[in-house]
């Protein structure tokens, strides 16, 4: 499903002063507290991350959703494979197909650099990613683990 205005594009520095509002309203919904405060100095740190990259949706112009990504070696292969770790898009835009087109836009830079394939995380407690990552994607044949090194930073979701 084709969505009316949208564009996408790896978001750069720049970037970071919309790209901050989406972070903090990401991490509120997550963590279930407070609404928290847009930081653009983070924003502008994840955007500088050597070893991640963000992938941006913009309907007419506007920042609606953000996927961060790696780009890792696959070792059984010798290729490499895509990681897709965090996706969100705004409340406002959701139902509309961009968390869709985030994923396939993901593939599509995958082909280009040769990926393996794109696999990604989610909380089994998360119901509603779960039902959009099982209407895009196959479960895959292996267990996530998690060691807790800050537990004061474990999320909730």
């Amino acid at each position: 499903m084709a969505v009316k205005g949208l564009s996408m594009r790896i978001l750069v520095d720049s970037d970071a002063l919309t790209l901050a509002p989406l972070i903090a309203s990401y991490a509120q919904m997550l963590r279930r507290g407070a609404p928290r405060r847009p930081d653009q100095y983070y924003a502008e740190t994840l955007l500088q991350d050597s070893t991640a990259e963000v992938l941006g949706a913009f309907r007419d112009e506007v920042l609606v959703g953000f996927a961060i990504f790696f780009d890792l070696p696959e070792a059984i292969s010798g290729r490499r494979t895509g990681q897709l770790d965090d996706l969100f898009i705004g409340y406002e835009h959701r139902g509309l197909g961009v968390s869709s087109e985030l994923v396939r836009e993901l593939t599509e830079i995958g082909n280009t650099r040769n990926w393996t394939y794109l696999r990604w995380l989610v909380s089994e407690k998360n119901d509603i990613a779960m039902r959009i990552y099982s209407s895009l994607a196959e479960p895959a044949a292996f267990k996530s683990f998690v060691i807790p090194v800050n537990p004061s930073t474990e999320l909730s979701a």
